[in-house]
């Protein structure tokens, strides 16, 4: 998902998962109600970052609306781990979406008991498939070819 639509970024995002050759299957604007945003950071947040870590980031999420995107691909979720870039912004290489838009260092985030992070990414295949059935209805999610496809083996 994509955060903070504001900051005129939808594009240049969605360019880089399709540059490395992921296919969205689904793409939507969404003013994410507080049920939503509380199914997304669930009790297992607050167990591992604590309460006041999980109720910013639920204000936040709600804070303007987001892209929920679904993309698909080989081993789509280890390459947008890899397009996005690590938890922390500051600690982020140049050339990924966190390393270029985002310049929050950890020390900041940690300090503030906050990070106004750009994009969030299924970590692995167990959150990817909850977060699916979260974001997205059966119907939202589109099966159709790329023109490419026809020339990949």
């Amino acid at each position: 998902m994509c955060g903070e639509h504001r900051v005129f970024l939808i594009g240049e995002i969605i360019k880089r998962f399709e540059q490395r050759g992921l296919k969205i299957v689904g793409v939507k604007m969404v003013q994410v109600d507080k049920s939503l945003a509380e199914k997304h950071y669930s009790e297992q947040m607050e167990q591992r970052h604590g309460k006041k870590v999980r109720d910013y980031l639920i204000d936040y999420l709600r804070s303007s609306p987001v892209i929920a995107m679904v993309v698909q691909g080989s081993s789509a979720i280890e390459a947008v781990r890899k397009i996005v870039g690590t938890t922390y912004p500051g600690e982020s290489p140049i050339g990924t979406i966190r390393g270029d838009f985002c310049h929050v260092s950890r020390n900041y985030v940690k300090a503030h008991q906050q990070g106004n992070n750009l994009i969030h990414a299924s970590e692995d295949p167990e959150q990817a498939k909850t977060e699916l059935a979260l974001w997205f209805s059966v119907d939202e999610i589109h099966d159709y070819k790329l023109a490419a496809e026809e020339f990949l083996l």
